[in-house]
């Protein structure tokens, strides 16, 4: 095989996103629809970057991280990004502000209805965009917070009314799920102190997105998570936490019915993992369990603050007896 490393001053996009801190799809979305780097194949079809693309996506990432749109610095020289992120009071016309907590809010309702529209006329390229957008005008726990759950919500609403077809909920996840996974570990925590975390979703629960936003926000608070999707018997996770030492595990529960599957699920899980490891229960159907969350003293997640203050008490309190 060719070597595409040092010699040759190409690499490939693995490389490219270890030295950048740009995860691949990322470098790929920014290369689609910005044009940020143009790269060279190799004959196998291949993408190749130069020491200057990876440079380059260095300072679009520290600048995209500040705040700045990803649309309107994409073309800007080396030179430019590195006067940007020396001065930060540079051409506002030509720079996106950073967003005030209440400016996001705005911006994302403002997204949402795009996106739901863009859900109405199954159109996944527009979806795909305007979550592109969106993610680097409010930055991660802003667009998880006041557009993805807010959007998940109506999705979910209207397709139970019967205003949605299933098909258009399954290509709103579909996307949605495939950005989590970049959003997932972008900047992992290495802390050998780090607390640890299992995220998963109990058996008969399938769908997985609400536990996916619960790992990327622990991810954000620094915890170390192991995610291991949906669908899982109590003894499976209960297993995955003892063999990484975790001190929290946090399942979603997204769709509620009559039958005792979740509740004996919940009462098993926390019986096998015991009083040292703390359960921490989310989801848009969680309330409708609360008796037996109550019953076993889980800790109820009631929005994303309370979470973040679950797990700012855990991690503070993480070598205690809870």
């Amino acid at each position: 095989m060719t070597n595409l490393t040092d010699d040759s001053s190409r690499y490939l996009i693995s490389t490219v996103s270890k030295r950048s801190g740009v995860k691949s799809d990322l470098v790929r979305a920014w290369e689609r629809r910005y044009q940020a780097v143009t790269p060279t194949r190799t004959t196998g079809g291949h993408r190749v970057y130069t020491d200057q693309d990876i440079a380059r996506l260095k300072l679009l990432n520290q600048a995209t991280n500040n705040g700045h749109s990803i649309s309107q610095i994409a073309q800007y020289s080396l030179d430019e990004l590195k006067t940007l992120l020396k001065d930060e009071t540079a051409s506002e016309a030509t720079v996106l502000p950073i967003l005030k907590s209440s400016d996001r809010r705005y911006l994302a309702e403002d997204y949402i209805q795009k996106c739901y529209a863009a859900v109405v006329a199954f159109d996944a390229k527009a979806l795909e965009a305007h979550f592109e957008n969106a993610l680097v005008e409010l930055g991660t726990e802003a667009f998880i917070e006041h557009l993805l759950t807010p959007l998940l919500n109506i999705i979910g609403d209207r397709w139970r009314s019967g205003e949605l077809r299933p098909v258009h909920e399954h290509m709103a996840s579909s996307i949605i799920r495939s950005l989590t996974y970049i959003l997932r570990n972008n900047n992992p925590n290495n802390a050998e102190n780090a607390p640890k975390m299992i995220v998963s979703t109990p058996i008969g629960q399938l769908h997985e997105l609400g536990a996916l936003l619960a790992a990327i926000i622990a991810e954000l608070k620094g915890w170390q998570v192991t995610y291991l999707g949906a669908n899982l018997p109590a003894e499976e996770i209960a297993a995955a936490a003892k063999y990484t030492n975790a001190i929290a595990v946090t399942i979603s529960i997204s769709f509620s019915s009559d039958d005792l599957v979740v509740p004996r699920e919940i009462r098993r899980l926390k019986k096998l993992i015991g009083n040292h490891v703390a359960l921490i229960v989310g989801g848009r159907a969680a309330a409708y369990y609360k008796g037996v969350l109550d019953e076993v003293g889980v800790l109820n997640i009631e929005g994303y603050a309370h979470f973040r203050e679950i797990l700012d008490d855990l991690a503070a309190n993480k070598n205690k007896v809870l």
